[in-house]
């Protein structure tokens, strides 16, 4: 028992380095993503088109697109997708997202932007906020990363105190109440919208 108490006592320090590289790990990475994207907003020398595409490479990297359709649906209405149906969801609900996110990408006017440090919120979990500031305001943007098979990847980004999963996941139940599931993909390939 004595051996057993002193072994978790030298692996704890070790626990605790390894969240602490982890935590530098994902802020120089999300800083310099972050960086890249600005460099290519700043800069005239693509046009808008394929901007979008470098933009969208970039982000697909630290972002689980699928987990946060997956987690917007929510589980009750997951569960009752059939296999077809989720791929779909997942497919237009991930368009959806990249599109809006392109579109913001317009109003963007040479804001500076502050990366704080990740820090760590749960075994499994981490955030970083950052600031967009421009000449009068400073606004707030916090990235949530877990830890998924291909590393730290973003869940969520709360955008002026609004989570993007739980607008979702709000807009969808409540169109959910009144119709279908079949009725919200329809809506989703038609209007490319909830």
């Amino acid at each position: 028992m004595k051996k057993l108490i002193i072994s978790m006592l030298l692996i704890m320090p070790l626990c605790f380095v390894i969240a602490e590289e982890d935590i530098n790990s994902v802020t120089s990475i999300s800083k310099a993503r972050i960086d890249n994207v600005v460099k290519l907003l700043r800069g005239n020398k693509v046009d808008k088109q394929t901007r979008n595409k470098k933009v969208i490479e970039m982000v697909e990297k630290a972002f689980d697109f699928n987990q946060m359709a997956k987690l917007s649906l929510g589980k009750k209405y997951w569960k009752q997708m059939n296999k077809d149906q989720r791929k779909e969801f997942i497919k237009l609900f991930v368009k959806r997202l990249k599109d809006s996110y392109l579109e913001k990408l317009d109003m963007y006017s040479n804001e500076d932007i502050i990366v704080q440090p990740a820090k760590q919120v749960k075994k499994n979990r981490m955030e970083i906020l950052t600031y967009l500031v421009g000449e009068d305001n400073k606004r707030e943007m916090n990235y949530k990363f877990y830890r998924s098979k291909e590393g730290w990847q973003v869940y969520d980004v709360v955008i002026f105190g609004v989570s993007v999963v739980q607008a979702n996941r709000s807009q969808i139940a409540g169109f959910l109440k009144e119709r279908s599931i079949e009725d919200l993909l329809e809506r989703m390939r038609t209007l490319g919208e909830l």
